[in-house]
């Protein structure tokens, strides 16, 4: 597999940008979609014309709720059933066998036929598209049986080899693993692997990147050039990553409010932006190194196309109050049982978290960063018991919680708040999105309803939000805007610390710089201590105090965000950085340092734990492991 990958990532820098075939797989003319609400049509989208060659990547951009996601569904015949009324002069697609078919005009058996095989689409929401009573392994090979016409053990077979295409390690027990079990970014690498398995003609490509951190990331982006490369498939990315856009795309498609804005080749669109709304989206893009000499985390600006960038974005002042920590994690230890044979006995556990320790300040941002399954998401639920933990010591504002009864734990729930990372599955589809809002002061008997009314109302517009948005359902807002609903939500009680799992991957570059800017407003006014969980670097990098880098389920490199941004000690930090995309295109394609394929599993035999590595003081607060977590030792 260490050949088979080094094999893609060399011919991936041989190959630089993908050269179009001269025919075109994909053809939409004049395509309008709109909603029914309240009797009225409201548009989605509005005479959206574009074209796609093979071989060729379309990335479509624009903000949360412009029309990206809508015209990708349309395409495949799916917004139908959300409820869209789609009307086109023509959408026509070239299939794998060279027949053309107007989609618009096939019925419904037809279309069965058409996805997967024809058009694949990776979605954003990887745990809404997975089916939660069935083993991952059982998805994947279902859909190449379908298409491939395999049987059932020659499919197994080739969904081992998906798996292990989109780096997912110890692919054969993982095959036999349920959606839940696993991290966010190891479900969005298995609805990735669903959807190439069939090698389709269009894959459409709804912010496939977005959970995964920057190492996977840009190893799938890799992936998918080369097998682009291969199957001479056209690709429509839709992202609002402006540096993922630099690296994979070969045209863009600027989208605002249901319209395309300005269409032209990723160079023209990068170097010379013509429309307003382009050149707003381009500043407000995060750029690494921007914080370099500045020690306090920094607002960013917002700039929109009528307005220009708001000075206040510069002004830094420290929050951290100094004194006791409110949050203290002492050798934390998380492990989740492995079943098998026919017993269904546990023989294996995931080492998930691995001896973790660190303190939380009142008014403090700690972010944790790493690889998808490194243990950060694990931490933060484990803070709030939303997992269990073998060992370690949890203590809030000097009372430790790890100990306390189930119903104690309701009180402490109040002033711990979490923002979790798949929105849609964090939300009831039943409830209005105000009754989810309000939920939390309901169960804790703190507002009438006039008062509970205003709090909802005001939540909603400080996150970006209209009022009017509490009447309506998570199923009618696109994925940024829910996570939206999902922020506010954890704010309602005023909490004193807020585990932010990956709050703001699921948002544009402008929503995202107002979130990020509501967080620190808030963290001002309020004293909040943020424990922030992210990929994304640049973020990272703009809004924390401090930042520990995980690695197999270990702290690997803690200390002052200055110290470890602009002088990384540990090698796997200096690669998470190396990873970061770039919005310039002059940068497509550059050789980035990846980490090494056959990286260690944190799967153990029961009775097997793995060495736990020993930080040392290489600075001020700065702590720094000098080896890496891999290697076994027997309990026994």
């Amino acid at each position: 597999m260490r050949q088979a990958w080094a094999f893609i990532v060399n011919k991936v820098s041989e190959v630089g940008r993908v050269e179009t075939d001269a025919d075109v797989v994909l053809d939409v003319s004049n395509l309008n979609v709109a909603f029914s609400h309240d009797k009225q049509l409201l548009p989605a989208v509005r005479h959206l014309s574009f074209s796609l060659k093979r071989g060729e990547t379309l990335a479509i951009v624009g903000e949360s709720g412009s029309g990206k996601s809508v015209t990708a569904l349309s395409l495949l015949r799916l917004i139908e059933q959300a409820g869209g009324e789609v009307s086109c002069d023509h959408m026509r697609l070239t299939r794998r066998n060279r027949q053309n078919v107007e989609l618009t005009r096939l019925s419904a058996s037809q279309m069965r036929s058409v996805r997967g095989a024809d058009i694949a689409m990776i979605f954003q929401e990887p745990m809404t598209s997975l089916n939660p009573v069935f083993p991952v392994g059982e998805q994947i090979a279902e859909s190449i049986r379908l298409h491939q016409k395999l049987g059932r053990e020659d499919a197994m077979i080739e969904a081992r080899r998906m798996l292990d295409l989109v780096r997912i390690p110890e692919s054969q027990a993982i095959l036999s693993s349920f959606p839940h079990q696993l991290s966010g970014g190891m479900r969005q690498r298995i609805m990735i692997a669903m959807a190439l398995s069939c090698r389709p003609a269009v894959l459409i490509a709804d912010e496939p990147t977005t959970a995964l951190d920057v190492t996977i990331q840009a190893q799938i982006l890799q992936l998918i050039a080369v097998l682009q490369k291969e199957m001479s498939m056209g690709v429509i990315f839709i992202t609002h990553d402006m540096g993922v856009v630099a690296d994979v795309a070969d045209r863009v498609l600027v989208m605002n409010q249901g319209e395309a804005v300005e269409t032209g080749s990723v160079e023209q669109i990068f170097n010379h932006p013509q429309h307003p709304y382009t050149k707003a989206l381009l500043a407000a893009v995060p750029k690494l190194g921007a914080m370099n000499g500045s020690t306090l985390p920094r607002r960013f600006a917002l700039i929109s196309p009528k307005n220009p960038p708001h000075q206040e974005a510069e002004i830094e002042q420290d929050t951290v109050v100094p004194g006791e920590p409110i949050l203290q994690v002492r050798d934390l230890v998380a492990r989740f049982p492995l079943r098998s044979g026919i017993l269904n006995r546990v023989t294996k556990e995931v080492h998930a978290v691995e001896g973790v320790s660190f303190d939380l300040w009142p008014g403090e941002t700690l972010s944790l960063v790493g690889e998808s399954g490194s243990g950060k998401s694990t931490t933060g639920r484990a803070l709030l018991r939303l997992v269990e933990h073998q060992s370690g010591a949890i203590t809030f504002n000097g009372e430790r919680i790890d100990t306390l009864a189930d119903n104690k734990m309701k009180r402490i729930r109040r002033d711990i708040q979490f923002i979790f990372q798949d929105p849609y599955a964090s939300l009831d589809p039943r409830q209005t999105v105000g009754d989810s809002i309000i939920e939390p002061l309901r169960v804790h008997n703190l507002l009438g309803a006039e008062e509970g009314r205003q709090r909802v109302e005001w939540l909603l517009e400080r996150v970006g939000l209209k009022p009017e948005h509490a009447w309506r359902y998570p199923h009618e807002f696109s994925g940024g805007q829910r996570q939206r609903i999902c922020i506010a939500r954890a704010l309602a009680l005023n909490p004193r610390v807020v585990v932010a799992d990956e709050a703001v991957s699921a948002l544009d570059v402008s929503i995202r710089a107002q979130i990020i800017n509501l967080l620190l407003d808030l963290q001002r006014e309020m004293g909040i201590a943020f424990l922030f969980i992210s990929h994304d670097m640049a973020v990272v990098e703009r809004i924390s105090h401090r930042v520990a880098v995980m690695y197999l389920g270990q702290i690997v490199e803690i200390g002052p965000r200055q110290a470890v941004f602009e002088n990384p000690q540990h090698p796997y930090t200096r690669k998470l950085m190396s990873a970061v995309p770039v919005a310039d295109p002059a940068h497509h394609h550059a050789q980035r340092v990846l980490l090494s394929d056959d990286m260690p599993s944190n799967i153990r035999k029961r009775g097997e734990s793995m060495q736990r590595v020993q930080l040392q003081n290489v600075g001020p607060g700065h702590f720094v492991a000098r080896s890496t977590p891999g290697s076994t030792q027997s309990r026994f």
